[in-house]
């Protein structure tokens, strides 16, 4: 709205006109008012949900301090929703296609979120919405950002190669190509040339223009399916206070200064990775959305006066899987993302683990004392049990546990940028 404004009176003289045109302003206004307004209007939506007594259902597991967190408010993540948005529509340009991406993969994420956790509340159940629906939901949106991805002419790369001067004296020099094409390319870690093309996977089909097809339909079931394990995984993290919220800002700046390289065709060319024109309005959003979570933080921090629920969980996994693909960088989401796939990974091993034992062995046994995988350091070792890692025997505190998983975000962070210039 603002931007707009801006460039409405953009003909009149006036001090700080041109403040809208540098996205690093904007940016910081948009994280600013973010960290304002969830922190402004947080406490108002908790004193309301705690008036709807809209609370979480808690089941006994065990676990230290567990029991106190029932009737803590949930579906806070609509704060983180709000927050985020509101600030993307007050400084952002709505007429940006990966602006308007994101906008829409937030509220279609939050919706199933929303949906989620008001049947569990409504039912007392944990239940919730039925998992297949959450998978149709999460494979709906991969399908509608992978083809608009594909069909829509406003989203464009351009690559970028060596170039090596002759003579003696010969010097390799990056350079941007000034050609704006369509193609299903991404940025792949510890290879020279860090550009990975779909097509390449489908090269054995003859006819070129369906070889080009079916690259980018590749394309589209990557998008789909780091779009359903990265919101999973949010989802399965989303378990101790200020967990998923931290580790989702870590992530967030990480992919904002991608975002912001990825955008300037200067520091494409000085890090040699590929520039994607207009994509620098990502920064914009990415700077809302971590001023949302870090406001957030402010009442999810241990003791937790609010969880997020589905709510927010469900669209956080969306928001930076979405992000991700939309800058090209989905295939680092392994390494960036690796708490959200190892809490994932637990549940599956454990689950099939314990089918195995049990038909083999006529009882079920484990890999860890539980999961999702933080559960299991909070849990204290039992010697009686049939568990393949019983350590650490004493529970790790739960403040002391999320600062760790801080820790371990912020490492692989910095290894996700190290990756890209190891070749």
């Amino acid at each position: 709205m603002l931007y707009w404004l801006f460039q409405i009176v953009d003909g009149i003289d006036f001090p700080g006109r041109n403040l809208m045109g540098y996205i690093t302003f904007r940016a910081g206004i948009s994280f600013a008012l973010a960290l304002v307004l969830a922190l402004a209007f947080g406490h108002s939506i908790i004193r309301r949900l705690q008036r709807m007594q809209i609370g979480e259902e808690v089941r006994n597991l065990g676990l230290e301090g567990q029991m106190q967190k029932k009737g803590t408010p949930t579906m806070g993540g609509i704060i983180i929703i709000l927050a985020t948005l509101l600030p993307c529509l007050l400084m952002g340009n709505l007429e940006n296609i990966y602006l308007l991406l994101m906008i829409i993969t937030t509220l279609w994420m939050g919706s199933i979120g929303f949906l989620d956790d008001f049947r569990k509340l409504k039912f007392h159940n944990k239940d919730g919405l039925k998992g297949k629906y959450k998978v149709i939901g999460q494979v709906g949106l991969g399908l509608v950002v992978g083809i608009t991805m594909w069909l829509s002419p406003a989203i464009v790369m351009s690559e970028n190669f060596e170039t090596v001067s002759a003579g003696n004296d010969s010097v390799t020099e990056v350079v941007v190509s000034t050609e704006q094409i369509k193609s299903p390319q991404t940025t792949i870690p510890f290879v020279k040339n860090n550009n990975f093309n779909y097509e390449w996977l489908t090269s054995w089909v003859s006819d070129a223009e369906a070889a080009q097809t079916l690259g980018w339909l590749v394309f589209v079931l990557v998008v789909i399916i780091v779009v359903t394990a990265v919101s999973n995984g949010a989802n399965l993290t989303d378990g101790i206070d200020g967990l998923c919220a931290g580790t989702s800002a870590i992530i967030g700046i990480a992919l904002l200064i991608m975002a912001y390289l990825g955008g300037n065709v200067i520091y494409s060319s000085y890090l040699n990775i590929m520039y994607i024109p207009g994509s620098e309005e990502l920064v914009v959003y990415a700077a809302a959305f971590i001023g949302a979570l870090v406001g957030f933080l402010w009442y999810n921090a241990f003791p937790a006066q609010v969880f997020m629920g589905d709510t927010g969980s469900l669209a956080l996994g969306g928001i930076l899987a979405v992000f991700a693909i939309l800058i090209r960088k989905e295939l680092l989401i392994p390494l960036l993302c690796l708490i959200f796939f190892l809490e994932d990974v637990s549940v599956m091993i454990q689950v099939g683990y314990y089918r195995y034992t049990r038909k083999r062995y006529g009882e079920g046994r484990r890999v860890f004392k539980m999961t999702p995988l933080h559960h299991h350091f909070q849990k204290a070792a039992d010697p009686a049990a049939k568990v393949l890692w019983n350590s650490p025997v004493q529970p790790i505190p739960e403040s002391k546990l999320v600062t760790r998983f801080w820790i371990v975000g912020i490492l692989l962070a910095v290894l996700t940028f190290v990756t890209l210039k190891i070749r």
